[in-house]
């Protein structure tokens, strides 16, 4: 089974971009309360762990837990993630900290990650696993780039529920509606719906997730691997439709743990897997990066040049230093994730995508990867085709909460070459990721239509939704 698609990581790619730090202080007090939790899984286990550095962090965002592992823990490593704007917006997590050390940043991909074999002492998830169709697959790469003895800690990772009707997949709770919050308050919303709540919004981005792993699964698959560990369960108490099941479960296991309560009402999984072997004795701290890290096309060894970029010494790949990170995916990736300022994308985040635009925008707002322009009852650009391969439109925007207090629901349409393309009605505020098919042409004039309209206060301007990025990607 494919791990993930090239899809799945171009979505992983314009998320992380988009949501790192899109909304600067609220994204600075989620990392701060997500590094009170993980810090404490870290202490709880510090004996089994043992040393730390060097670490390898996935999935990492904007690595602020490899900051915490290197301020708090005094640890050296790497911070990776498959977004290396993600990765560079973590300068403004560290400035605002206030933090003295920070990671190696490199971009790359957990099924393939650009480590030497038995390199590193510690590889951590966190909340990641689960976008593997194939997680067995990330748990080869970690084994194979950790030093016998080393550890695996994965945590936050989702527990399937057994108690729930699977109905639909749900929102975060900002853009739930009345009665998903007042059933959420209750502890009743979980029995609904199909996943974990707040998995739409990445679903809705194209990011596939896995959600088939209960605590037997998990086992199964740690013990298959890893050679010990150690284990912690975290079960939601949302009001009383919880609480009370969580309770009698606890009080029906023979040992009054929460593992009955797990497989019932689901909730996280945090675990600490050791690898076979005896630890060998490595350094505390990084000298040469470069020595730990391998090729990611032909894994040929990597050497720093005059101009600080990383070089094959075989193949000769290079990846130079772009704002403090690397980018190691493999070449074939790297074109196609990060294409650039090119003709068939408008990303609202680069400047030159003001070019292809024709009419209807209004003034470039937001910060770091969310960067979008509203618009009016319409807006038109214009796209062209840089592959020769049958196309699709992928838009990505924003739907304001002004927008349904008319009583009706948004409804976008796109229009290509003067033919309609797509019509699309949302039913909720929020992110919105909108696809269809396009007819082969080397150039695609898009007209963009939406409403209601509405005006805000003082402003003498029509808006309807923002966009924040338009572009080709090849159908699969």
């Amino acid at each position: 089974m494919e791990a993930q698609s090239l899809a799945v990581k171009r979505a992983e790619v314009e998320f992380h971009n988009f949501a790192s730090l899109g909304e600067p202080e609220r994204a600075m007090r989620v990392y701060a309360e997500e590094n009170v939790r993980r810090g404490a899984v870290l202490r709880n286990h510090l004996a089994f762990i043992g040393s730390l550095s060097p670490f390898l962090e996935i999935g990492a965002n904007v690595g602020h837990t490899s900051y915490m592992l290197a301020n708090e823990f005094g640890a050296d490593g790497f911070a990776l993630d498959i977004s290396a704007d993600s990765l560079r917006y973590g300068l403004a997590l560290k400035e605002q900290w206030n933090l003295a050390r920070g990671p190696v940043r490199v971009a790359g991909d957990a099924v393939k990650l650009p480590f030497r074999d038995g390199s590193l002492r510690m590889v951590l998830a966190f909340q990641m696993l689960s976008q593997f169709m194939n997680i067995e697959s990330v748990f080869l790469e970690v084994k194979r780039v950790l030093a016998p003895g080393g550890v695996f800690l994965f945590a936050e990772e989702p527990l399937k529920r057994l108690l729930t009707l699977r109905l639909y997949r749900c929102p975060y709770w900002e853009t739930m509606k009345p009665w998903e919050r007042r059933l959420y308050r209750w502890g009743l919303l979980g029995y609904l719906v199909r996943d974990v709540i707040g998995a739409h919004q990445e679903e809705s981005f194209g990011i596939r997730q896995n959600h088939t792993m209960g605590l037997k699964e998990w086992h199964a698959l740690v013990e298959k691997h890893f050679a010990a560990h150690e284990y912690e369960v975290f079960v939601p108490e949302r009001g009383w439709g919880e609480r009370v099941v969580k309770r009698l479960a606890v009080r029906w296991d023979r040992y009054r743990s929460e593992w009955g309560a797990a497989r019932l009402l689901g909730g996280t999984l945090a675990a600490v897997c050791r690898k076979a072997g005896e630890a060998p004795a490595m350094e505390e701290r990084i000298g040469r990066f470069e020595s730990y890290l391998r090729c990611p096309d032909c894994g040929g060894n990597m050497r720093l040049d005059a101009a600080e970029a990383l070089e094959c010494t075989a193949c000769g790949y290079r990846a130079p230093n772009e704002g403090g990170v690397y980018n190691l995916l493999p070449s074939a990736d790297k074109s196609e994730l990060y294409p650039g300022d090119r003709a068939d994308t408008i990303d609202f985040s680069l400047p030159g995508h003001a070019a292809r635009l024709i009419e209807g925008w209004y003034e470039l707002e937001g910060a770091f990867g969310n960067k979008y322009r509203w618009i009016g009852a319409e807006a038109s650009a214009r796209l062209e085709r840089v592959k020769p391969v049958p196309q699709r439109l992928r838009i990505r925007g924003f739907a304001h909460e002004k927008s349904f207090e008319q009583g009706v629901p948004v409804c976008v349409e796109a229009w290509t070459n003067g033919v309609r393309a797509g019509r699309w009605t949302l039913d909720r505020p929020g992110l919105f990721v909108l696809e269809t098919d396009l007819p082969d042409a080397d150039e695609y004039r898009l007209r963009v239509a939406a409403f209601p309209v509405w005006r805000a206060a003082e402003d003498e301007r029509l808006f309807s939704v923002n966009l924040s990025m338009i572009r080709l990607v090849p159908r699969e």
